[in-house]
């Protein structure tokens, strides 16, 4: 291994493979520097295991039988992004900590190498919040709860969003007492608060406590040493055997030597980078994570691709990345999944619309008996067009047991720039999932099932 390459990808993680193998695809000499085990955090400690354990604890599996369920998935997915696998697709790999030494070279554990140009993708942790008596509590977060050898009778969560709801609920299934602690008003602050009032009304009809409005003030161990209390502060307090951290990520930038790169990092310290992923250092990009533009795995993987290109791209123009029509999904029961604009945000537009769909009529949510839910799909005027042809989709969410797969669709028209004439025209399965879709983009003309689109507005909790 010499010490020259055209591309250095910094982390091992979905944004560092992305990178690599676009690096490779190009025939460019490409290094792969991984500290942490390639395939990283969504490999190891969180989509894949939070996914399986979710799917088990659904399928009325036991405690033991889902960690066992999670092991096996970890080992049938891991062997397909190893140094080997890499290698023989023109990656060479190195395993160890990096840190810049000068805008073009780094150490790995005293080795010097150098390159051209370099993907920063060393992605995130789990942010701690400095709760006082946190630290002296042995709490969970996404990195070793799943290496629990034992169920907890009651388990605590720190934090509503995406991670807390899905394993709040999937231990609930599993049999735990669970209790959510979100300071914000709501379960699930990002996502529209129609979709977080039906969550909310879900974990009450299945026993998950949920204190929201009030964050932790003090935590403290027990005085018989089992267990935590949580003193909020609204002056209620929370006794649980566990802890589970779920409030949030920081980007993992420490350690990196950044400041002799010339590299830029913003107040919540992630990588500032402009709409091409380029640092602020010539010739280094971002991607993932590290960036805090986007905290999803394929996200991650959209930007590593994009900053390898950019990096690479000679005097080709530079591609962009946005988060426009990149969906996202919360997985809980039932799932959560928002693409574009809420209709909170597109309440500033002039002209916008919006349909909306329960799925209480929709038939296959019937035969399933699975109606919490609806569909929300927002369309605006285009310019010199107005609201012809439906309008242009802007964004949509979607509460239902398949919404991570009838979100796909709607992203698909966001990127080509759809009217949702199109989506009305399409003739959909019966009685599909996905039909409910098309049953709300027929709303734009002239009303399906009783309703017509509405003008957006800025309160959506009622649905």
């Amino acid at each position: 291994m010499s010490g020259e390459y055209d591309l250095i990808v910094i982390g091992g993680g979905a944004a560092g493979l992305a990178a690599a193998q676009a690096g490779a695809a190009t025939k460019a000499r490409t290094l792969l520097v991984s500290e942490g085990e390639i395939g990283g955090e969504c490999t190891f400690t969180g989509c894949v295991p939070s996914k399986t354990v979710i799917e088990a604890a659904a399928c009325g599996a036991g405690f033991a039988e889902a960690m066992g369920a999670v092991r096996n998935a970890v080992a049938a997915i891991a062997p397909t992004e190893t140094a080997d696998v890499l290698r023989r697709h023109g990656i060479e790999v190195l395993r160890g900590h990096a840190a810049f030494a000068s805008p073009r070279q780094i150490t790995v554990d005293g080795r010097t190498l150098r390159a051209r140009s370099f993907v920063l993708a060393t992605g995130s942790r789990p942010a701690i919040p400095p709760v006082p008596g946190l630290a002296g509590v042995p709490y969970l977060t996404n990195e070793n709860v799943f290496e629990l050898d034992g169920l907890p009778a009651s388990l605590a969560v720190l934090g509503g969003g995406a991670v807390g709801c899905e394993l709040a609920q999937a231990f609930r299934h599993l049999g735990s007492e669970v209790t959510v602690v979100e300071a914000a008003s709501r379960l699930l602050p990002a996502a529209d608060p129609a979709a977080s009032k039906i969550i909310g009304q879900v974990f009450a009809a299945e026993g998950i406590t949920v204190r929201s409005g009030a964050a932790a003030g003090m935590i403290e161990i027990n005085p018989n040493g089992l267990g935590c209390t949580l003193h909020l502060t609204d002056s209620a307090t929370v006794m649980a055997d566990r802890l589970l951290v779920a409030a949030g990520r920081t980007p993992a930038t420490s350690g990196l030597g950044l400041e002799a790169a010339g590299v830029g990092v913003g107040m919540s310290g992630a990588v500032i980078t402009d709409k091409h992923l380029a640092a602020t250092a010539p010739g280094i990009y971002a991607a993932g994570d590290v960036t805090g533009l986007m905290p999803f795995t394929h996200g991650a993987y959209a930007m590593g691709r994009i900053a390898a290109r950019n990096a690479l791209r000679g005097r080709w123009p530079a591609a962009s990345f946005s988060t426009r029509a990149i969906p996202w999904v919360v997985f809980t029961d039932p799932e959560v999944a928002q693409v574009g604009l809420t209709e909170e945000q597109a309440a500033r537009m002039r002209r916008a619309r919006v349909a909306h769909v329960p799925m209480r009529e929709v038939d296959r949510a019937v035969t399933a008996g699975r109606t919490d839910g609806f569909v929300k799909l927002i369309a605006g005027p285009r310019r010199g067009l107005g609201n012809a042809g439906g309008g242009r989709v802007l964004g949509a969410t979607i509460v239902a047991a398949r919404a991570g797969e009838m979100i796909g669709e709607i992203a698909l028209a966001m990127r080509a720039g759809l009217f949702t004439g199109r989506l009305a025209q399409t003739t959909h399965a019966y009685p599909a999932w996905s039909l409910a879709v098309q049953q709300a983009a027929a709303q734009f003309f002239g009303g399906y099932g009783g309703h017509g689109a509405r003008p957006v507005r800025a309160s959506s909790e009622g649905g």
